[in-house]
């Protein structure tokens, strides 16, 4: 196979890239820009592109796949060309479906949860020395990449709502075509791409609609949104209901129970309980006993930035989280609730993504960062200058979050005054965003607290 990316240089385009070179296709690619760790990693395994840029000249007859990445444009002429020769172009799930048409298909979607119900299920997949497949959105511990392409009989991948491509706009999700579906609950989001509830719904009702009768869709049915959805376009599947399961928490350690074992956890909060559950119909549905699956569940730290300890001590622990939607951010500030129930909070919050930024949009947070102590929101103004993105306020994010007392900064000097000037005796710290708070370096901050 000859395979030529357009925009190679994509978090997941450059990990797939990767995974085709191994599978000893011949691999080729191009973009405008290429950062780290995309540059090294396709580096090292010599299919960094020579130069920088588009080249028409780099589409040839003779490719077998052209594979169009997210931030092509549609007058993209290295695209333009390929359609030309009437050669065959992918959006990167299109591909991902192309590669496993004869492997047993297990998609992950809903609006909160896809990375950490993926990372779960990889989890007690590897440890149970099962042979499989993979697609996440983010690195894990004991995996090299986060696209694996082989010849193993089951795929699990994370199932995005997001438009394929600039030629192809529907959602990622509705090319994977699973046997063995999850949906983990629909919260409004990407309102740029879907202007309104119902739209972002139906994309929904289509994934369920196009599964094939008889197969597999397990399904949170505490959201009820998502329950009336599946009871209305999910009667030709086989459903699997998930609820919170059984749990404790004692000195700050979760224990959860399934029939007659249990298993104490190194995550905690309902979301990733509720997560769990749903991880754990899966891997019965894939032939792995609940014993099997406590085991091996015990082990799992979760993904990169889904509350991920950043450090701790006997009286303040601070985490990070990638929480950036409504429901993410009320869920992660409950988890840590919770786990902690008598010490402090202070949520910081990082307005990131297009339709956190969107003044229309911020009556979506109200009472979402009602449950901390202290509640913060931080947003750049250089963020609103790249999505090319009018002015926001201050006093529109103060209203629509409905907190009198919310602390709003658009300068990370501001932010990190702020956090340098608190007591953390008896405190907890989370970090929650998608950015980067402009560069803060968040393990310096650490180092003072301690």
């Amino acid at each position: 196979m000859k395979v030529h990316f357009i925009a190679i240089g994509g978090s997941v385009m450059h990990q797939l890239a990767i995974a085709l070179h191994h599978k000893s296709y011949q691999v080729t690619g191009s973009d405008d820009e290429i950062f780290e760790p995309a540059l090294s990693n396709l580096a090292k395994v010599g299919i960094l592109p020579v130069s920088t840029g588009w080249d028409a000249n780099r589409i040839t007859p003779g490719l077998d796949a052209v594979i169009l990445g997210m931030h092509a444009r549609a007058d993209n002429p290295e695209l333009k060309r390929a359609q030309e020769l009437g050669l065959k172009i992918y959006s990167f799930p299109e591909y991902i479906y192309r590669e496993s048409r004869q492997k047993q298909r297990v998609v992950i979607g809903g609006s909160h949860g896809k990375t950490t119900i993926t990372a779960m299920i990889m989890h007690v997949l590897q440890a149970q020395q099962k042979a499989f497949d993979y697609l996440v959105g983010a690195r894990l511990e004991g995996f090299p990449q986060s696209v694996n392409i082989t010849d193993a009989p089951l795929i699990v991948c994370e199932g995005d709502e997001y438009p394929a491509s600039v030629i192809e706009k529907r959602p990622k999700f509705h090319f994977l075509h699973p046997h063995i579906a999850v949906l983990s609950g629909i919260a409004w989001d990407h309102i740029n791409v879907f202007p309104t509830f119902d739209n972002y719904l139906e994309q929904f009702a289509i994934f369920i609609r196009q599964m094939e009768p008889g197969h597999i869709l397990i399904y949170n049915s505490t959201d009820e949104v998502l329950s009336a959805l599946v009871d209305k376009e999910g009667r030709h599947l086989k459903l699997v209901p998930y609820t919170l399961p059984i749990h404790m928490i004692t000195n700050g350690v979760t224990r959860v129970y399934f029939e007659e074992g249990f298993s104490d956890l190194q995550v905690f909060g309902d979301h990733n309980l509720l997560n769990l559950h749903a991880a754990r119909l899966v891997c019965n549905e894939l032939g792995i006993a609940d014993d099997a699956f406590l085991q091996s569940i015990a082990t799992f730290k979760g993904a990169a930035k889904r509350l991920e300890l950043v450090g701790k001590n006997k009286q303040t622990a601070v985490y990070r989280d990638f929480a950036h939607a409504p429901s993410k951010v009320k869920a992660t500030i409950q988890a840590l609730q919770q786990q902690y129930p008598h010490r402090k909070l202070i949520a910081v919050l990082e307005l990131h993504t297009y339709s956190s930024l969107n003044a229309g949009f911020m009556d979506q947070y109200q009472g979402a960062m009602d449950p901390a102590n202290e509640a913060v929101v931080f947003y750049s103004k250089h963020a609103l200058e790249i999505k090319r993105m009018p002015e926001l306020l201050p006093e529109q994010i103060a209203a629509g979050f409905g907190r009198k007392d919310l602390h709003v900064f658009n300068q990370r000097a501001q932010l990190e005054a702020f956090l340098d000037a608190q007591q953390y005796k008896d405190t907890n710290l989370l970090l929650m965003s998608s950015g980067d708070y402009e560069g803060m370096d968040i393990r310096a901050l650490w180092e003072k607290i301690k």
